[in-house]
């Protein structure tokens, strides 16, 4: 778990202001931006595709999809992180299992996190299939600006060569 604290006046929708913020990281770091809609919450989705020599010439699918909702306990964030990783694997590119792996964050914020989904979301990553890989996130916020930003930082069996990758771009999405 990270906490940090914003610069300048608290904003009135401290989760919102999070989520504007995480658009502009997104798309700073050369992700493509669009929106959907999850139950009535607007979602922010930010995609990119990186390959490299060390990943065997694997080509790995990043895929963001974070909400603002007003409040987060662990059922909450299971039914979203569900949605997503279905979501991601209809939105990758390439072959299933065919050199291409997918890695979801799926990452809720809100004032109002429960205790529950932060234990949910760091005990483990979730799998769907064999190549979809999520590590839901929770993100709580506060109208002081502080944060506290959860998700698993552990190692995986499936998709593990990319752990140091998605866990780097974690950190710069969700600092």
């Amino acid at each position: 778990m990270t906490q940090q604290q914003t610069d300048g006046a608290p904003p009135a929708d401290a989760a919102d202001a999070y989520l504007r913020a995480l658009r502009e990281r997104l798309t700073a770091d050369g992700c493509r931006a669009t929106t959907t809609t999850w139950r009535d919450h607007e979602v922010t989705i930010g995609s990119r595709a990186d390959r490299k020599a060390r990943w065997f010439g694997t080509r790995t699918e990043l895929f963001v999809l974070a909400a603002a909702v007003p409040a987060a306990d662990d059922a909450v964030l299971a039914r979203f992180t569900g949605w997503a990783l279905e979501y991601a694997k209809g939105l990758r590119g390439g072959l299933p299992g065919a050199r291409n792996a997918v890695m979801v964050l799926p990452a809720l914020i809100s004032d109002d996190i429960q205790p529950s989904a932060s234990r949910w979301a760091a005990q483990d990553a979730r799998i769907l299939g064999t190549s979809v890989i999520g590590r839901p996130v929770t993100v709580q916020t506060s109208p002081s600006g502080a944060t506290r930003t959860t998700l698993y930082r552990g190692g995986v069996v499936v998709g593990g060569l990319f752990t140091r990758h998605v866990l780097q771009k974690a950190s710069l999405y969700f600092p």
